[in-house]
């Protein structure tokens, strides 16, 4: 299972990518800075509404300024 949702969020990410984001973030991420930024908010509102979480944009930027999703030889000791 842990394989078939690392497929998935490497889909998000090449997605992102080639919409002109970064390439190693989600677009749950990205809507979410958007979101915050004032630039758009819908972006974060239908993510979270697909996933039925009001968080999931949230807990995806979260998890991508807390390193998380790195491998755990990689992040940071704090």
């Amino acid at each position: 299972m842990r394989r078939v949702k690392n497929v998935l969020i490497a889909l998000d990410q090449v997605i992102n990518a080639v919409l002109g984001g970064w390439s190693d973030e989600t677009l749950s991420s990205r809507a979410y800075r958007w979101h915050v930024a004032g630039k758009r908010h819908w972006p974060m509102h239908l993510i979270d509404d697909v996933f039925f979480d009001c968080r999931h944009c949230t807990d995806s930027y979260e998890s991508e300024r807390a390193g998380r999703q790195l491998p755990p030889e990689l992040r940071s000791e704090s």
